[in-house]
């Protein structure tokens, strides 16, 4: 269940909870019933994201809410609207002032807080017999009547960027005996008929006529055919033509070359691009988008079978450049190879190619920063700024031409792994 989100002049009569901002400095609000003094002693500074439950004997729960100091950045009404819907439990109606207490524009602060407070509020439902429930049901962002109107627009913008980013984490999250390439194709049809784009699926067929051989390489060794998915945007009199590429290894074995247990469990999660793009793709017309964007799902198991893609096999791409295979789990890049080439066909203005494709990464960057790398530093320094507007991290990465060397192959165009452990 989504919760909805209303605009009010005042906290209703109905809420269970109602979030009070308060700052680190300056007055506290009457309605918490606390001194400074008081909140300090049960270790609230008014930092944002700090939250302190003040208990009520009747009517709504109060819960301080820390703000910081000064103007909110989007980011920072983000985490204390999300720290305060975990605060508030299982209460259903949760109140706030917090959208107006943030000052600058109140649109963009209701945004914000929109997207806070849902993305706090999800659980994946789960194959239970029981479904891990989402408490709360509905969340009312109180503001005077001069910001109504900007709060309104920016909590329905709010609204479509967190149920999307909610369908990529619900995508994520499925067991891979329940999302195979098959129904990812599936479930993207019907995700594009709700939302206003065209949706074309290529098989195991066609992809073999348009010689593909990247994706049906790693798909060798899977009993699970792959599927290609054309997501397409076009509005009106189109600014630009951007093309996103997402990885979807539904499931990844790492094939002969095979991960270990730990390392295999929670790779399900590879398909995450792929996830990515589609989730992306279902708000453009709802976010009025001018330019025309066309998504590529690249959806395919990388397993183990009897006919699974070998070391020293000798794949070869759709745009006909080949590739020797020195390690079967490196096959994100295999896979992404056949879209790249598909999508730069269309000549677009810029392809962005999201994948779940190297643990160094992580190595290097750890687990809430993205590494970023692009061929065109204007375009890279707009995704890092775009980035940093929706609260994510990212951090650009060299691509280095001397390292190209490390990819050379005699008997290939190139290979599909450097020749050691470092670079990723």
């Amino acid at each position: 269940m989504t919760a909805t989100v209303q605009i009010a002049r005042s906290a209703p009569k109905t809420a269970d909870a109602v979030g009070v901002p308060v700052g680190t400095s300056g007055a506290v609000p009457r309605s918490l019933g606390l001194s400074r003094a008081a909140l300090a002693a049960h270790g609230f500074e008014g930092k944002v994201g700090q939250t302190l439950v003040v208990p009520s004997a009747s009517g709504a729960t109060h819960i301080a809410v820390g703000i910081g100091d000064g103007a909110m950045s989007a980011t920072s009404v983000r985490t204390a609207v999300a720290a305060l819907v975990r605060a508030a439990g299982k209460r259903a109606v949760v109140a706030t002032t917090l959208v107006d207490a943030a000052g600058g524009e109140a649109g963009r602060a209701a945004q914000a807080a929109t997207e806070g407070a849902l993305l706090a509020a999800y659980r994946y439902a789960g194959i239970k017999k029981t479904p891990n429930p989402s408490h709360l049901r509905e969340l009312v962002l109180v503001v005077p009547e001069a910001k109504a109107k900007a709060s309104t627009a920016g909590a329905e913008r709010g609204r479509v960027i967190a149920e999307a980013a909610c369908l990529a984490r619900d995508l994520a999250n499925t067991p891979p005996a329940y999302l195979t390439a098959r129904m990812m194709a599936e479930k993207a049809m019907e995700v594009g008929a709700a939302t206003g784009l065209t949706v074309e699926v290529f098989d195991e067929h066609q992809l073999e006529e348009m010689g593909c051989g990247g994706i049906l390489g790693v798909n060798r060794g899977s009993t699970e055919p792959p599927r290609m998915v054309r997501l397409t945007y076009t509005p009106r009199n189109p600014v630009g033509h951007l093309a996103m590429v997402g990885k979807g290894v539904m499931f990844d074995s790492g094939g002969l070359s095979l991960k270990p247990s730990d390392g295999m469990i929670a790779m399900k999660l590879d398909m995450s691009g792929a996830a990515a793009v589609l989730s992306a793709m279902s708000t453009l017309k709802a976010l009025k988008c001018r330019a025309k964007v066309t998504g590529y799902l690249m959806c395919t198991d990388n397993m183990s079978g009897g006919d699974a893609y070998k070391l020293g096999d000798v794949l070869t791409f759709r745009n006909g450049k080949t590739a020797e295979i020195h390690n079967t789990d490196a096959e994100g890049r295999l896979v992404l190879a056949d879209a790249l080439a598909v999508a730069a066909e269309a000549e677009p203005d810029a392809i962005i190619d999201l994948a779940t494709l190297t643990g160094a990464v992580m190595v290097a960057l750890g687990k809430g920063i993205a590494g970023l790398m692009g061929n065109n530093d204007d375009f890279t320094a707009q995704i890092t700024d775009a980035a940093k507007w929706a609260g994510e991290s990212v951090w650009a990465l060299p691509l280095p031409e001397e390292y190209r060397s490390a990819l050379d192959s005699p008997i290939a165009d190139l290979k599909n792994i450097g020749g050691d452990r470092y670079g990723g």
